[in-house]
């Protein structure tokens, strides 16, 4: 059973896969920073200084606890709708999607290049052919009259 995940931890998709799940993760990080520490602060400096991170319903508040940031009404321990945090997220998965889309496309079309490049050229005659192609050559020259 060692030996087979192994066998399977050194294949080459086991690694690729790997890496690609690390560098999305560090991917992740990067796009969570655009999204929360740049494009959320200028769209809401554009909506009259809305902090999205700080955009939520209070849902239930029994104990009427005044909540003027979201930290304090989960400190407080008060029911809330987290808006603001939703919209975050929706604007990091838009990002990450539309990079993705860009990453396929340029796969894709790097494969299609690769199909006409194939298609383009013709294939090497397999050695049986060449061997047959030898044997009737060599019949046509025996039965040819000599000069």
């Amino acid at each position: 059973m060692f030996k087979e995940f192994r066998d399977f931890a050194i294949k080459g998709n086991a690694i690729d896969l790997a890496i690609g799940v690390i560098i999305g993760a560090a991917f992740g990080t990067i796009v969570s920073s655009i999204v929360d520490d740049i494009f959320m602060p200028i769209i809401g400096l554009v909506l009259n200084g809305i902090d999205f991170s700080n955009l939520f319903v209070v849902l239930n508040n029994p104990n009427n606890i005044p909540v003027p940031s979201l930290a304090a009404a989960r400190a407080a321990g008060v029911a809330t709708l987290n808006i603001g945090l939703f919209i975050n997220a929706v604007v990091k998965f838009i990002i990450i999607a539309f990079v993705l889309f860009l990453v396929v496309k340029g796969i894709n079309s790097l494969k299609r290049e690769e199909k006409k490049e194939e298609a383009a050229a013709p294939a090497a005659p397999s050695k049986e052919e060449v061997l047959l192609t030898e044997i009737r050559d060599a019949i046509k020259a025996q039965g040819a009259p000599r000069a």
